[in-house]
């Protein structure tokens, strides 16, 4: 159910701050304009439901800003926090008629949107579009299968550190980044999602998170204000090299 729904009628794809990560990223002109012509914009506030689990898949498309959650409700009733969704990251899949997770905002989003069957149809004709949701989707399987690492080898330190590169590492792909090489960006998570998704207490995050400030590898401003002085010391304390792991 969808409670809040905004339109940005003005946003022009040449514009558009995922253009090269998104499923567009391949698409010649000619084939923006026909994509100009089916897309719409939804904006939903954090905390509300955009997809729920089961329920039929009436459309696909970006995240243009912000930050949602997938998750899985199990029999018992508990929720477990599978995936993260972020900036240029796709919603949905092409071909299936229900929903396999539920979709959260965990910040306010936008959302670049295709009615499921006219997307479909245009897959069809532009080679360039299915190409990139390939691309795509090996990506996010790669990332799965290493997240499964994070998840069951890595300590609960590797593991905030883990979470706090990829966060970095995105947030640079889509901002300048600074001459000194530091990486700054805003923590799109509380201390309990990031508990619900590591697989960890609370307790464990927040003292795991003090004492990555205390030793100097990030500096907070507040709660969520982030800033990581060295990327490659970040990511020795996350158990990855600067050419691996789940960064990629």
């Amino acid at each position: 159910m969808l409670l809040s729904e905004t339109h940005h009628d003005h946003m022009d794809c040449s514009g558009c701050p995922i253009r090269h990560r998104a499923v567009c990223a391949r698409c010649d002109s000619e084939e923006l304009e026909r994509l100009e012509e089916i897309k719409y914009y939804r904006s939903f506030q954090a905390g509300q439901n955009i997809i729920w689990s089961g329920d039929p898949l009436e459309f696909v498309g970006s995240v243009v800003s912000g930050i949602a959650s997938l998750s899985q409700t199990m029999e018992d009733g508990r929720t477990q926090m599978v995936g993260l969704l972020l900036p240029s990251d796709f919603v949905g899949r092409p071909g299936r008629d229900s929903a396999a997770y539920n979709v959260v905002a965990t910040t306010d989003l936008v959302m670049c949107c295709f009615r499921k069957k006219p997307f479909e149809q245009m897959m069809e004709r532009t080679p360039h579009i299915a190409q990139r949701l390939l691309q795509m989707t090996l990506d996010e399987l790669d990332a799965a299968r290493e997240w499964m690492l994070v998840l069951g080898r890595k300590t609960a330190r590797e593991k905030i550190a883990s979470l706090l590169a990829i966060i970095a590492r995105r947030s640079a792909s889509l901002s300048k980044s600074h001459a000194d090489g530091r990486m700054v960006f805003d923590l799109p998570l509380t201390r309990e999602a990031m508990a619900d998704y590591l697989g960890l207490t609370l307790e464990t995050v927040s003292r795991q998170i003090s004492a990555l400030k205390k030793d100097g590898v990030i500096v907070l401003e507040g709660k969520r204000h982030v800033i990581v002085p060295d990327m490659d010391r970040l990511m020795e304390e996350a158990g990855d090299d600067s050419d691996g792991g789940v960064l990629n």
